[in-house]
């Protein structure tokens, strides 16, 4: 059955979703959980022709990004933890949020991918786009989505 859950997580309110819908499945399953956070690479429109500013940009850019990862990943291991579900916690910075997650979910050796939805409707999706349409589509692993 699935022993390798991958569980990408961003931060928002549908995060802390992921985190206890993947814990509780992990528990059934007697599986252990990947912790995932993608963050974006910094917009080439805001790298300075200075590269002196380009280069003091770009640290603070990926400070910033490192810490948000690492508070996202350490809550999310504190959460599986005292549930008693091995975690481990990874995290990449790229453009193509969905290839990302498909990509270091094979690398892990996952078996399943679990995410949550915002269920924006068609709308919402034309205007945001779907990482979680796109990561179904694209992938190999199944791809468990909660609401």
């Amino acid at each position: 059955m699935y022993k390798h859950l991958f569980v990408p997580v961003d931060g928002s309110e549908l995060s802390h979703r992921a985190m206890d819908g993947s814990i509780d499945l992990a528990l059934q399953l007697g599986a252990k959980i990947t912790g995932f956070v993608v963050e974006p690479d910094m917009p080439l429109s805001t790298i300075s022709s200075d590269a002196t500013v380009a280069t003091a940009r770009m640290k603070e850019h990926e400070d910033r990004n490192q810490s948000h990862a690492n508070a996202l990943l350490t809550q999310f291991e504190e959460r599986a933890q005292a549930a008693g579900v091995t975690f481990a916690g990874l995290t990449v910075t790229a453009y193509a949020v969905d290839h990302a997650i498909i990509e270091e979910a094979e690398r892990a050796g996952c078996d399943m991918i679990v995410m949550v939805t915002h269920g924006r409707g068609p709308l919402g999706e034309f205007v945001f786009g779907s990482h979680t349409k796109k990561i179904i589509a694209r992938s190999k692993l199944p791809v468990l989505v909660l609401h």
